[in-house]
């Protein structure tokens, strides 16, 4: 399939806020994005059917009120289910970023380790640090996840913005997990080590845990913005790396996990 006949679905409205950001990100990575507002959704003028790629973005839906992504996840689960799931079942992509991972979260599709996209199993809770985080942080891909969108990641940086990041799991969840390398993306020091302690891990996420995909690497959730780094110039150290190395990337780490996605997409349609 050619990139460009690739569609992409960006979810807007209620509070949501990355909306020109996913879609340029998706943009640079060679496919069409669409902005849609839920409404339209809910009320039947647009339908999932003609779009490969569904970015769950970031933002304060319905104000974070019950707690983060609820609201949306409910209006999403008991009004487009049956759209979500056959979507998922196509073998398409679902991306969901800070608030999107919440509300992928809350709706269940991840992890879905049973296939159950629509029962929760896990949650995003309050940071340690009982504040809002705004800052930059350093992710670690575990090369043996099946997530398509971390393929060929190593070592990235990324910024975050969220107050109810801290992933959250009971012991038998959080085991099958783990062993089915579900973990996508974990919080890491500068030198590649997975980060234990306050602020590289940003929120006290269990296992240091940042993003997670369903065991089919299709649907993937992660609290660290990669829409908000697709330019060297996002980085608030640009002038130093600039001064020290010389140069400058050509684009910034957030965008390879959109080109990950557009790849699989004109490979598998």
């Amino acid at each position: 399939m050619k990139k460009s006949d690739i569609k992409t679905l960006v979810i807007t409205g209620f509070g949501l806020n990355c909306e020109k950001e996913t879609a340029a990100a998706c943009r640079l990575a060679g496919s069409t994005p669409e902005l849609i507002h839920l409404n339209d959704l809910l009320a039947g003028k647009e339908t999932l059917e003609k779009y490969h790629f569904l970015t769950f973005i970031g933002g304060f839906s319905f104000g974070d009120h019950l707690g983060s992504g609820t609201v949306f996840a409910n209006r999403v689960k008991f009004n487009l289910r049956d759209q979500l799931q056959k979507f998922v079942d196509d073998g398409k992509l679902v991306i969901g970023i800070c608030n999107g991972f919440q509300t992928l979260t809350r709706l269940g599709m991840v992890p879905a380790l049973d296939g159950d996209y629509f029962t929760q199993t896990a949650a995003l809770a309050h940071n340690d640090s009982g504040v809002f985080r705004d800052d930059w942080c350093r992710l670690k891909a575990n090369p043996a996840s099946p997530c398509v969108f971390t393929k060929g990641i190593d070592i990235v940086r990324l910024p975050l913005r969220h107050g109810e990041g801290k992933f959250v799991a009971d012991a038998k969840v959080l085991a099958e997990i783990e062993n089915r390398n579900l973990v996508a993306v974990r919080y890491a020091n500068a030198d590649g080590s997975v980060a234990t302690e306050f602020p590289a891990n940003p929120n006290g996420s269990i296992n240091s845990i940042a993003g997670i995909c369903d065991p089919t690497g299709r649907v993937f959730g992660l609290m660290p913005h990669p829409e908000a780094f697709l330019s060297p110039f996002n980085a608030p150290d640009w002038t130093e790396v600039k001064a020290t190395t010389g140069k400058l990337p050509e684009e910034g780490d957030g965008v390879k996990f959109f080109r990950n996605a557009i790849d699989y997409i004109a490979e598998n349609f």
